[in-house]
């Protein structure tokens, strides 16, 4: 599918469920929920693991932070509605920067540094973001969700979900390594590509890269607000 319909598929396509999930946060049980976290983080995390394209990748990580959304939907429902405007504006910027580069394999994603060094340099930030590496925006919801777990009584469900997340985090930086360190073995007129000035519009790429990746230092803030 295009990554315009991949990016509706795992945003927009997500705000229903999650604010049914809000709606009857009371009525849950904290059991089945245990249950659905676990099963989706190690699915998300396992699938991902020897995929090449990158909206597999992505649809894979996808399911992954669904277990963080829902676990923490009984104890702190605000947490569950930050992890996921959190998770909807990471994807919205990388997916827009695949989309700007009509990049859709990591394959491509290693010549993409010929085109565009910036543009490569955005990916690798919001994937690690979405990783939940420290300290970008990615790791604030993790951080906040193993938080309200430990409070609550969960130690061990907060070491499952914490290991679970170097899962995502270690094929996002196998990408990284891939797409960085290691070169493809390709003839050099695939390598080197003419620069063409670009036709579409990049204005909300910035403020994304930034909400994406630099707004951990708010952590009291949204604290006050959750």
């Amino acid at each position: 599918i295009p990554l315009s319909s991949g990016m509706i598929l795992l945003t927009w396509q997500k705000i229903a469920p999650t604010a049914l999930l809000y709606q009857i946060s009371p009525s849950l049980n904290m059991e089945i929920l245990i249950l659905l976290a676990i099963l989706s983080t190690m699915l998300g995390g396992w699938g991902g693991l020897n995929q090449t394209q990158m909206r597999k990748v992505l649809a894979y990580s996808s399911i992954a932070h669904m277990g963080w959304t829902v676990i923490i939907a009984l104890i702190n429902p605000n947490l569950t509605i930050l992890s996921l405007m959190i998770y909807i504006m990471t994807t919205l910027t990388l997916f827009m920067t695949l989309n700007l580069s009509s990049t859709t394999k990591i394959k491509s994603i290693s010549n993409l540094w010929n085109k565009s060094t910036p543009m490569t340099m955005i990916v690798f930030l919001t994937m690690l973001s979405l990783g939940g590496l420290p300290p970008l925006t990615g790791f604030m919801p993790k951080w906040l969700i193993l938080q309200e777990l430990i409070i609550n009584n969960n130690p061990t469900m907060a070491i499952t979900m914490a290991l679970s997340a170097l899962l995502n985090l270690f094929f996002y930086m196998r990408i990284i390594y891939v797409s960085s360190l290691t070169m493809f073995p390709t003839s050099n007129n695939l390598k080197h590509h003419w620069f063409f000035s670009q036709t579409k519009t990049t204005n909300m790429i910035p403020t994304l890269t930034t909400i994406s990746s630099m707004l951990l230092p708010l952590t009291p803030i949204l604290i006050i607000m959750t």
